[in-house]
């Protein structure tokens, strides 16, 4: 039913929110209408859409690590990704993504006698979300109120007269409640084992449903939404509406208003996302195919990896708008120092929120431009079981041409809300690899790089073995994508963040210990949850139905 209290009653306060930022939003009257009776415009409409859509499902909730879901389910992603690591007490952060064992070369094991499985069932409870002490709860919220405010918006469209190409403008607004929806059952689906589809304004469900079958509904809107896209006839009045919908720090970058068929490619993207991280492709210690037991979803097949390939061939290219933003001062979606995991992660690391791991930076290959941009040995962070040597420069050392990470600066970085060419180029990688097309792969491998200013030799035509081609993949996925909200799904595709004991685990790593010993062999029981449970917050107030799939994951 959806019985939360923040998604329930959210949509109703979107448009408070709205008007609440309308500098920074741009979102016009600060008299805007209200959802009872006075949305009954196209300006108040777009106004509302707005408003619905990034307040509602980027900041509203998100103000305990940061101040938007970009710094906080973000940040659990690279958490949990082995990316940074952190000691703050802020949504237990400082236990959540702490392995089950680490094991050195020279036998010296470091446990964690506060294991993460049983540790985030203890605090799923409603009184642990309201102490700040639920991780479960945030992805959860976020999700379901901008599902929540889509089933609003299209609620209101059938009584709004439009000006110009009235099809056009009404087809452009359901493509985008259709994408952001697509959105949403695709974030909740690779997250949590089951969930809730609630397609209708003021609808109910206690029938929760396997994550597949969550998935699967987020297929159905990208693909409403392609279909509504390639059928759009007059692109003046489509852009017009997609300029009021997108704030104006949005569209800059790679950011800004995309073409419908630059959107359609970003669907793609998004539809090859939705298989890819939610089949297993083991590569365990170097081992292509390696087994996993105990997992909740299954390996990819040949006819994955093909549809992989398709949608990829036909997703973002090079040079695309897609959907992004850049903090600034007068954003309402997210603040320059605070907004982002990224920017949490900016500074010296004895000050900052999370601390960027050794296992993140012993993928850069010798050489990387990246490396000397963005990275540095000045302070060295000491902690049991994430001391590192490294902290990320604010904005970069300025190297022409080289991507930078982090920025504390308004406008500094770019975050990417959605799909992006790095990670579109690398999907049809990894699905060359894994089909046979070994050379094709690295060729993509080293055009990302390229395009990123990494300045490293290339790995095409070096005759590397189909296990080297992907360790390469996994390499240059673990740093192009880091703080894109991915990293954590890669872990546990590849199998690593499941228990040695079941096949899992990652090996020949960096560790450096409190004591400031660098083991460079070192191997990681992570033993995480695959899929988290859903949050007590849902599942207590709105038990499930007859027939629903579990609440709590059955496999761990």
């Amino acid at each position: 039913m959806i019985k939360n209290k923040f998604v329930y009653v959210v949509a109703g306060i979107a448009l408070f929110a709205a008007t609440a930022c309308k500098k920074q939003l741009n979102v016009g009257n600060p008299n805007a209408p209200t959802i009872g009776s006075n949305v009954s415009s196209e300006s108040g409409l777009i106004a509302f859409t707005q408003g619905s859509t990034w307040i509602d499902g980027f900041v509203n909730g998100d103000g305990w690590l940061g101040n938007s879901y970009f710094s906080l389910p973000y940040g659990f992603q690279e958490l949990l990704g082995d990316v940074v690591g952190a000691d703050a007490a802020n949504q237990e952060i400082s236990v959540l993504s702490v392995p089950a064992k680490v094991t050195t070369e020279d036998g010296t094991t470091v446990d964690n006698p506060n294991l993460q499985i049983p540790f985030l069932r203890q605090y799923n409870t409603r009184g642990n979300t309201g102490a700040g002490n639920n991780v479960y709860y945030y992805q959860w919220l976020n999700m379901y109120a901008l599902n929540n405010a889509c089933n609003t918006i299209m609620n209101i469209l059938p009584g709004i007269k439009f000006s110009g190409d009235a099809t056009t403008k009404a087809n452009t607004i359901t493509a985008w409640c259709d994408w952001w929806k697509g959105y949403a059952y695709a974030s909740i689906g690779s997250m949590y084992y089951s969930g809730l589809v609630i397609d209708n304004y003021n609808g109910a469900s206690n029938h929760y449903m396997p994550h597949d079958s969550i998935i699967a509904r987020s297929n159905y809107y990208f693909e409403q939404a392609s279909s509504i896209l390639s059928g759009i006839t007059s692109v003046s009045d489509y852009t017009t509406i997609l300029t009021g919908l997108i704030p104006t720090d949005f569209q800059q970058g790679h950011g800004g208003v995309p073409s419908p068929a630059e959107w359609v490619r970003s669907i793609n993207t998004m539809l090859a996302r939705n298989i890819l991280l939610n089949k297993l492709s083991p590569f365990v210690n170097g081992v292509v195919g390696s087994s996993i037991a105990k997992s909740s979803t299954t390996n990819m097949t040949a006819a994955d990896w093909a549809a992989v390939l398709s949608y990829a061939q036909n997703g973002i290219k090079d040079g695309d708008v897609v959907f992004s933003g850049h903090s600034s001062s007068n954003n309402a979606v997210f603040s320059p120092g605070g907004g982002s995991a990224a920017s949490l992660t900016t500074g010296t690391n004895t000050n900052t929120t999370f601390k960027i791991s050794e296992r993140f930076m012993q993928d850069f290959n010798p050489g990387d431009a990246r490396v000397a941009n963005n990275f540095d040995t000045l302070s060295t962070y000491f902690n049991p079981s994430f001391t590192t040597r490294y902290e990320m420069i604010d904005g970069g050392n300025g190297a022409a041409g080289v991507y930078v990470y982090g920025s504390t600066s308004s406008g500094g970085i770019e975050v990417y809300i959605a799909g992006s060419y790095e990670e579109n180029a690398l999907m049809l990688a990894e699905a060359s690899i894994m089909t046979g097309a070994t050379e094709t792969g690295l060729g993509y491998i080293d055009a990302v790089r390229k395009y990123m200013g990494a300045g490293v030799p290339a790995v095409a035509g070096t005759g590397l073995t189909q296990a080297k081609a992907m360790a390469e993949l996994v390499k240059e996925r673990r740093v192009a994508l880091a703080f894109r909200g991915l990293s954590f799904y890669d872990l546990r595709r590849w199998g690593w963040i499941y228990a040695i004991s079941n096949g899992g685990g990652s090996y020949g790593n960096t560790f450096v210990t409190s004591s400031g010993k660098v083991y460079t062999n070192t191997t990681i029981d992570y033993n995480f949850l695959d899929y988290w449970d859903v949050p007590a917050d849902e599942s207590v107030l709105n038990p499930p139905g007859a027939g629903s799939a579990a609440t709590v994951n059955p496999n761990f």
